[in-house]
């Protein structure tokens, strides 16, 4: 077995701190929330929480599909919490964020894929904090264009699923996602409401060619997706797939640079970079984009 990398410095992190950090860190532990700046770990958590986005995670914390890449539980899920959308849109309403993302486990045992649920929480929290950015980063759905139409009709702000990585590596790390189903997804929000945009996100360090995550950039292009981020993969354990490789900096930089060039309204691209990072300033451009 091959030793794996070690890791860099630029992926070294300051430990969180501020006064909105403190303060949102404090409620999630009263509340026992589920969000995946916490349960992820992510490096950017302390940023983000200071200007006031933070991510959410809803259906549950057990995943029906077990991708190699993610630390997020597998086995069977429980029934869906009715009091979630409310919940969730209270804490949204209490710690005054102004941008928030919602994502889920992915639920194949559900007719729906869970869209209900995702619809219900996206009316509650325009009830209650009508200026936040609702950002929805959503499974693939199955493929059931019935159900994206139903989160569709919700009028999220902007709509977001993770390609995640090239279709070469789909069988090795994401073998019950279907490449082609993700971009059709994608492609059906464009249409479907072109008013909303759609965003998605790869991690790199996996294996993959500079040519084939140029192409995956092409092919979300050609989808209608107009917001991307690109970060390192970073092995949870030693369970799940070994890092092939850190991907320097300046090569996340040259990625940028080549998504700008090919018609993005914006690529977020680091080491660190996760979906939700600088998710507001994401979305100022995606407006400015389609004007």
């Amino acid at each position: 077995m091959n030793k794996p990398p070690r890791k860099p410095d630029w992926l070294k992190v300051r430990l969180p701190s501020g006064p909105n950090y403190v303060r949102i860190d404090r409620y999630h532990r009263q509340q026992g929330l589920h969000s995946v700046c916490r349960s992820a770990a992510c490096p950017n958590q302390g940023e983000c929480w200071n200007q006031g986005t933070a991510t959410f995670m809803i259906l549950g914390d057990h995943c029906t599909r077990g991708c190699r890449f993610c630390n997020v539980q597998g086995g069977q899920p429980l029934p869906l919490n009715p009091e979630e959308p409310a919940r969730v849109a209270t804490a949204i309403a209490e710690l005054q964020l102004r941008h928030a993302v919602i994502t889920s486990v992915t639920r194949d045992d559900l007719d729906d894929g869970g869209a209900a649920q995702f619809a219900e929480l996206t009316a509650e929290i325009r009830k209650r904090s009508p200026n936040c950015i609702i950002e929805l980063l959503i499974p693939d759905l199955g493929g059931d264009p019935a159900a994206l139409q139903t989160i569709l009709d919700a009028a999220p702000d902007i709509l977001g699923h993770n390609i995640e990585t090239v279709p070469r590596l789909y069988p090795l790390v994401r073998a019950e996602a279907d490449y082609q189903r993700s971009l059709q997804l994608l492609r059906d929000s464009a249409c479907l409401a072109p008013q909303i945009p759609t965003k998605s996100g790869l991690m790199l360090g996996l294996g993959e060619t500079v040519a084939e995550v140029e192409q995956v950039m092409r092919d979300l292009l050609a989808a209608g997706c107009r917001l991307l981020t690109l970060g390192q993969y970073l092995q949870p354990t030693r369970e799940h797939q070994p890092v092939d490789r850190y991907v320097p900096p300046e090569e996340f930089a040259s990625f940028r640079d080549f998504g700008r060039k090919l018609g993005f309204h914006h690529v977020e691209a680091g080491p660190l970079v996760r979906s939700s990072y600088h998710a507001a300033e994401q979305f100022q451009e995606a407006d400015h984009g389609s004007q």
